[in-house]
Parts: structure tokens; C-alpha cells; sequence
């Protein structure tokens, strides 16, 4: 076998990864934090710390500007970023959109932090503006119930709680309960720290916006 047809061979077993987002849908982009929790709690402030806020902000800039987003949003160690249906970047191939992400978000990261931050991507698919919308309200309420449960959680341990202790207190209660969790500990509002950013282009596209929510954005 020559050297171009075992090359030829050898690409065909990549077949997995020839995936590619579906020409004229939406799509977002959804980087993670990997091992976040214990990154933050042997570097960062809880249950929230500024810097760690701008360094999640800077990574989701770049990728805005890199992935050449119309859209974005950042909470905890979270990033979503829309990219529209005419966005033809890397041929729509989903592991160059997934790893080039994921490379993005860690570099940026670590160059903010100075410290080594890993993130994994994925791509999440629509049919309408409307969907993607849904996608962000979705993130958008994820991001509230986890801010409530968390700021619950680190005012416990800060009073003096155990972990085990504030996970049992915790555990089945309602966000009235939690509210009134925090009302009790002298914090009347949970505040907001999440971002979400979008770009106007020359596009016929609609940049998605997230439906308003009564929301307050997730913590580290």
C-alpha cells in the first residue's frame, strides 16, 4: 500500500468525528469548567469572588470574538455562546467547534488566572431563534437555582456548619425555605454576577435574547 492510500485508510477511522452541525440550524457552544469545584475552592473566594467573575468574562469574550458568536452568556464555569445559522466556521464540523472552544476558554483562562483551568465543549442544535432563547432561559434558570442553593450552602459553612451539616440542612428545600434561609442570616437579595454579551454583525439574523427571568446568576 502506498503512503497517500494508507494516509486515506488510516482518515477513514475518524469517522466519528465527521459530524457536523445541520446547514441552516442554530447552534451553541457550551464550554464547562473541569474540576472547577476544587480549583475554586483552594483559589477563590465563596460562595462568590470578583476575580474569578473576570476571568470567566474574559474567556467568554474571546470566544466570542474567536467563534465569532452573536451571543453569549457566562455564569459559574459556564460559557454558552450562539452562533448562527449562516456561521460557516471550520465547515460546521463539531470537533473542530468543540476542541478549538475548549482551547480557547483553558488559554484565556489560564492566562487571567495563573492558573491551570481546563474546560470540555459541546454543541447544543436549533431550529429558530426562538429555541436558542429557550436554551439561554433555560441556562438562565439553571444558573438561579444553583445561585440560591449555593449562597444557602456557604452562609451555613461561614456560620459555622459543617459540610455535612449544610448539605442535610439543605437537602429537599423549597426556595421559599431558602430565601428564607438567607432573610435569616441578614441577606435580603442574592445578588446578580453573571454577563451576557451579544454582537451586531451584517446579518439578517436576529440575535437571540433570553427571555426575562426572575434569575440571579450562578456561583462558583
Amino acid at each position: 500500500m502506498d503512503a497517500d492510500d494508507f494516509a486515506a485508510s488510516e482518515r477513514q477511522r475518524e469517522w466519528f468525528h465527521a459530524l457536523r452541525v445541520p446547514p441552516g440550524m442554530w447552534a451553541v457552544i457550551r464550554v464547562d469548567g473541569r474540576g472547577f469545584s476544587r480549583l475554586t475552592g483552594e483559589h477563590f473566594a465563596k460562595p462568590f469572588d470578583e476575580h474569578m467573575r473576570q476571568h470567566m468574562t474574559a474567556a467568554a469574550a474571546a470566544l466570542m470574538t474567536e467563534l465569532a458568536g452573536v451571543y453569549g452568556a457566562t455564569h459559574s464555569d459556564e460559557i454558552s455562546i450562539a452562533l448562527p445559522p449562516d456561521c460557516g466556521l471550520f465547515g460546521r464540523v463539531v470537533k473542530k467547534l468543540v476542541s478549538v472552544s475548549a482551547g480557547i476558554a483553558s488559554a484565556v483562562f489560564t492566562a487571567e488566572a495563573g492558573l491551570p483551568g481546563h474546560f470540555d465543549s459541546r454543541v447544543w442544535t436549533g431550529i429558530s431563534a426562538e429555541d436558542v432563547a429557550d436554551y439561554f432561559s433555560w441556562r438562565q434558570s439553571d444558573a438561579a437555582r444553583s445561585a440560591l442553593s449555593m449562597w444557602c450552602y456557604w452562609t451555613l459553612r461561614h456560620a459555622g456548619e459543617g459540610a455535612r451539616q449544610a448539605t442535610a440542612a439543605l437537602a429537599g428545600a423549597s426556595t421559599a425555605e431558602q430565601n428564607e434561609l438567607l432573610y435569616q442570616h441578614g441577606i435580603r437579595r442574592v445578588p446578580r454576577h453573571g454577563h451576557r454579551r451579544d454582537h451586531q454583525r451584517n446579518t439578517n439574523m436576529t440575535p437571540p435574547v433570553a427571555k426575562e427571568r426572575n434569575s440571579e446568576s450562578a456561583l462558583i
